[in-house]
C-alpha cells in the first residue's frame, strides 16, 4: 500500500445526544471541535495533545484516536510503519458532548485518508462524513430518499462511508453521537439487526444552541446503570410522541406554526416537545445540579435537557433578533450565576456540516 506523504487534518464536530425524549436515537451537531493531524512516520508512535485530555498523551496505543485509526487501518488490510499524531481538543470530556464519538471518527477517517481512502466518491453519495443533497442511511444519500448502501465509490476502498459509520458506531457502543458527528445537523439513528442506520435532517436557521458545561464528568456507564428495565406504559407512550413532536419542532414548527386555538408558537412546541419521561429523572441521583439546573431553567419556559449521559445541559433558543431570545438568554445567565457552581455557558450554532478532512500539509521537516 502507498502511504500518503502528508500531513492530514481532520475536523470533528461536539454532539448533543438524545435531546430530551430522543433517547437514543436523536443526535445534533455543535460548533464546537476537535482537530487532528496525523501522518505517518518510519516508526513508532508520537501523540501530541493540547486542550482537553492533554494528560492523555502518554497512553499511546491505548489511546482512543489511535484505537480508532489501528481499527480503520486493519480493515484496509495493513498497518502503517508508523505514526504520528497531534490533537487541538475543544470538546469537554465526559460532559456529554460527545468527545469519544469526536475521537473515533476523527481516527478512522484519519486512516482513511492516510491510507488512500478519503472517500472520493461518486455524486450523490457523502464525502468525509458530509451529506450531500438529502437523507442519509447507511452513508447513501440521494433525492431525499432512504438508501440501502448497497455500492460505494471507486475510490473508498475497504472503507465507504457506510463502513465508517459501522466501525465507529461498534467502537462507540451506540450510534446517535456517531451519526451526528459524521452528518451535521440533526440525525435520527438506529439499529437493525445489529446494523446502524442514520437519516439526516436540516434543523431551521433559527434554532440557537446555547449549552452550559458541567465543571465535572460523569461516567456514561454510570448514568446508564441508573436506568430501570422497565418504565410504564404511560410514559414511553408521551416520550414516543415528544420525540416525534420534536423532530417537527426543530426542522418545521417555528416558522410554520401559528399560535392561538390551542396551537403553541414554534418556541412553544419546542419547549413541549423536550420534554422527557424515559431517561432523564432516573439518572438524576447520578447528577443533582444537573436536575436541578434544567427543572429552574424549564420553569422560566426555557427548552432545556440534560447532553446526552450529563452532566452538562442544553438549552435550546429561537431566533436571535427576538425579544424573546435575549430574555431567554439573560434568565439563563441568571440561573445560572444563582446556581453558584462554575457552569460553563457557551452559545454555539448548529454544525451543519459534520467531521470532514480539511486540508493536507507537508510532513513536519520535510
Amino acid at each position: 500500500m502507498g502511504w500518503a506523504d502528508d500531513v492530514v487534518r481532520v475536523r470533528v464536530p461536539a454532539t448533543s445526544a438524545n435531546l430530551g425524549p430522543g433517547f437514543d436515537a436523536l443526535g445534533l451537531a455543535l460548533t464546537l471541535y476537535d482537530e487532528v493531524d496525523a501522518w505517518i512516520r518510519p516508526a513508532g508512535l508520537s501523540i501530541e495533545i493540547s486542550g482537553e485530555g492533554a494528560d492523555l498523551a502518554e497512553a499511546g496505543e491505548e489511546h482512543l484516536v489511535v484505537r480508532a485509526m489501528r481499527a480503520a487501518f486493519a480493515v484496509t488490510g495493513t498497518q502503517p510503519p508508523g505514526i504520528g499524531l497531534r490533537c487541538v481538543n475543544r470538546i469537554p470530556h465526559g460532559r456529554g458532548l460527545g468527545s469519544s464519538a469526536a475521537a473515533i471518527v476523527a481516527g478512522i477517517l484519519a486512516a482513511r485518508a492516510l491510507a488512500g481512502t478519503d472517500g472520493q466518491v461518486r455524486d450523490g453519495q457523502v464525502r468525509d462524513g458530509q451529506v450531500r443533497d438529502g437523507q442519509v442511511r447507511d452513508g447513501q444519500v440521494g433525492d431525499g430518499q432512504v438508501g440501502d448502501g448497497a455500492e460505494s465509490g471507486p475510490a473508498t476502498g475497504a472503507l465507504p462511508e457506510d463502513a465508517v459509520f459501522r466501525l465507529a458506531t461498534d467502537m462507540e457502543g451506540h450510534p446517535d453521537n456517531v451519526a451526528a458527528c459524521l452528518g451535521g445537523g440533526l440525525t435520527i439513528a438506529w439499529t437493525v439487526s445489529g446494523r446502524p442506520n442514520m437519516v439526516r435532517l436540516e434543523p431551521l436557521p433559527s434554532i440557537s444552541p446555547v449549552i452550559c458545561v458541567a465543571p465535572a464528568p460523569v461516567r456514561t456507564e454510570a448514568a446508564r446503570r441508573l436506568l430501570p428495565d422497565l418504565v410504564p406504559h404511560k410514559d414511553a407512550a408521551a416520550n414516543a410522541g415528544r420525540s416525534a413532536l420534536l423532530v417537527a419542532a426543530l426542522t418545521l414548527l417555528p416558522a410554520a406554526a401559528s399560535p392561538g386555538a390551542g396551537w403553541p408558537d414554534g418556541a412553544g412546541a419546542l419547549f413541549d416537545a423536550t420534554q422527557d419521561w424515559l431517561h432523564q429523572d432516573y439518572r438524576s441521583a447520578a447528577m443533582p445540579e444537573t436536575d436541578a439546573l434544567v427543572r429552574r431553567l424549564r420553569a422560566e419556559g426555557i427548552a432545556a435537557v440534560v447532553s446526552g449521559a450529563g452532566p452538562s445541559v442544553l438549552a435550546l433558543l429561537v431566533d436571535r433578533e427576538s425579544p424573546d431570545y435575549r430574555h431567554h438568554l439573560d434568565s439563563l445567565g441568571s440561573i445560572v450565576k444563582e446556581t453558584g457552581i462554575a457552569w460553563h455557558v457557551s452559545s454555539l450554532d448548529v454544525e451543519r456540516h459534520g467531521a470532514r478532512v480539511l486540508s493536507r500539509e507537508p510532513l513536519p521537516g520535510s
